[in-house]
C-alpha cells in the first residue's frame, strides 16, 4: 500500500507545452505522449469473493489514461502473496479475466498500462491466508507494521502483520516459477507490460536488504547472495512476458517502509541496478522516501544509477510539475510518477499543463468502498483547462 495523506498542492511548472514533462517518449514498444507516469497504488475495490478486477476499476482507470503510462496498483501473485483485504490477484482464470475489463478500457480511452506484480512475504496476515503463516527471507516478523484486513462482518481495520516462517530454497525456486507465470497471466489480461514490486518491505525487498535477511545459504549473507532472487525473478518476468523492455523492476533504495533496512544502501542499489541492466529490464521507478524528515537521496546517488543502467529510469516521490521538469532536465530521469495527486485528478496531465490547482483527496475513501472516492473526481471545468 503505498498512499498516505497529504496536504492539498498547486502545480507549480511552467504551462510552456515544449517543457520536457510533455513531451514524448518511447519506451520499449510503446510511444508515451508525455513524460507523467501513474504509480501503482493500493485502493482495495476487488470484487469479493474471488479479489477480482472489476468494472468499477476499468472505469478508474480508464479515467486516467491520459497518463503516459499506467502501473496497475500491485496484484498478487498467488494466494501466500496475499497482504491486505480486497486487493486483486492474477492467479486465477477469473483474476484474469477481470483485468481484461480494465485493460481494454485503458487502450480504448489510448491508454498504456503495466500490471504491478505483489509477493508481500511478511506483511500479511493469518486471516487472509487461510489460517497459514506469512513466509519470508528469514522468520523475522515485521514489529510494528500494521496490514489492512476485514472482521468477519466485512469490518475493515489494521492488525499487527503475523510472524512469519522461514522459505525453504525448493519453495524459493517455486515462487520464482509463480512470478513467470503471473507475467503470463499478465500478457493474457493484455497488459503492456509488468513491474516487479521490489521496494516498501514486500518479499524481494526482504531479500535485498540486510536487516531483514539472516539467511546463510545462497540466499543470504553476502550482497551477491541477498540480490540473487531479485535476478531470479527479474529473468523469469522477461522469460514469463517475452522481452525485458516489457518488464520494470520498483525498488526503494532509501525507504525503511514496513520494517525493512539495508546497511548499506547505496552500494546495495547500485549493484541491484546494474544487474538488471544486464538481464535487459526496460525500466527502474525508484521510490524516493517522501515522509517527513525522510532521508535524502543525494544526486550523487542518483548519478550512480544513471552510470550503471542503460534503461529508463523513472522516479516518484513528491514531485511538482516543476521539480519533474527540473530532473527531466538534469537528465537522470526520463519519466516521473504522481502518486497521491492521480487519486483526484483524473487528469491530471492535463492540469499539471495548464498549472491548475490539484483537487486534494479524500484519505477517508482510499481502501475499500465503491466508487466514491474513486471515480467521482470531476475533470477541470474549461475556463480552468
Amino acid at each position: 500500500m503505498s498512499i498516505a495523506p497529504t496536504t492539498p498542492a498547486t502545480a507549480t511548472n511552467s504551462t510552456d507545452s515544449q517543457a520536457p514533462l510533455f513531451q514524448p517518449y518511447t519506451l520499449g514498444a510503446l510511444a508515451l505522449p508525455n513524460r507523467i507516469v501513474m504509480p501503482p497504488m493500493t485502493r482495495s475495490r476487488a470484487s469479493q469473493p474471488g479479489d477480482v478486477a472489476n468494472d468499477l476499476m476499468a472505469q478508474y482507470y480508464a479515467q486516467r489514461a491520459g497518463a503516459g503510462l499506467i502501473v496497475a496498483e500491485g496484484t498478487w501473485i498467488s494466494p501466500l502473496g496475499k497482504g491486505y483485504a480486497w486487493t486483486p490477484g492474477i492467479h486465477t482464470a477469473e483474476q484474469v479475466a477481470g483485468w481484461r475489463k480494465v485493460t481494454d478500457a485503458v487502450h480504448a480511452a489510448g491508454g498504456r498500462i503495466f500490471a504491478q506484480l505483489w509477493h508481500v512475504g511478511r506483511l500479511s496476515h493469518t486471516s487472509l491466508l487461510g489460517g497459514q503463516a506469512p513466509v519470508s527471507s528469514s522468520a523475522i516478523q515485521a514489529k510494528g507494521v500494521n496490514v489492512f484486513v476485514a472482521d468477519h462482518d466485512g469490518t475493515p481495520g489494521f492488525v499487527q502483520a503475523s510472524q512469519p516462517r522461514v522459505l525453504t530454497v525448493p519453495e524459493i525456486h517455486a515462487i520464482v516459477d509463480e512470478y513467470r507465470q503471473a507475467a503470463r497471466n499478465a500478457m493474457a489480461a493484455g497488459f503492456d507490460g509488468v513491474e516487479l514490486h521490489a521496494a516498501n518491505g514486500y518479499l524481494v525487498n526482504q531479500f535485498i536488504d540486510s536487516e531483514a535477511n539472516d539467511r546463510t545459504d545462497q540466499y543470504g549473507g553476502s550482497l551477491d547472495n541477498r540480490l540473487r532472487f531479485l535476478e531470479e525473478v527479474a529473468q523469469a518476468l522477461v522469460e514469463g512476458t517475452g522481452s525485458g523492455q516489457r518488464v520494470g523492476i520498483r525498488l526503494a533504495p532509501l525507504t525503511t517502509l514496513n520494517g525493512c533496512v539495508d546497511a548499506d544502501p547505496e552500494t546495495t542499489y547500485t549493484a541491484a541496478a546494474e544487474r538488471l541492466g544486464r538481464i535487459g529490464v526496460g525500466y527502474l521507478h525508484i521510490a524516493e522516501a517522501d515522509w517527513e524528515d525522510a532521508p535524502h537521496m543525494p544526486m550523487a546517488f542518483k548519478q550512480r544509477l544513471r552510470a550503471v543502467y542503460p534503461g529508463t529510469l523513472i522516479y516518484a516521490g513528491k514531485y511538482s510539475a516543476e521539480r519533474a521538469n527540473v530532473a527531466l532536465s538534469e537528465g537522470w530521469a526520463d519519466l516521473i510518477a504522481f502518486g497521491r495527486p492521480f487519486v483526484a485528478n483524473p487528469d491530471l496531465p492535463a492540469r499539471l499543463q495548464a498549472g491548475a490547482t490539484l483537487t486534494p483527496h479524500d484519505r477517508n475513501t482510499l481502501f475499500g468502498g465503491g466508487a466514491q472516492g474513486l471515480i467521482d473526481y470531476p475533470v477541470m471545468d474549461a475556463k480552468a483547462a
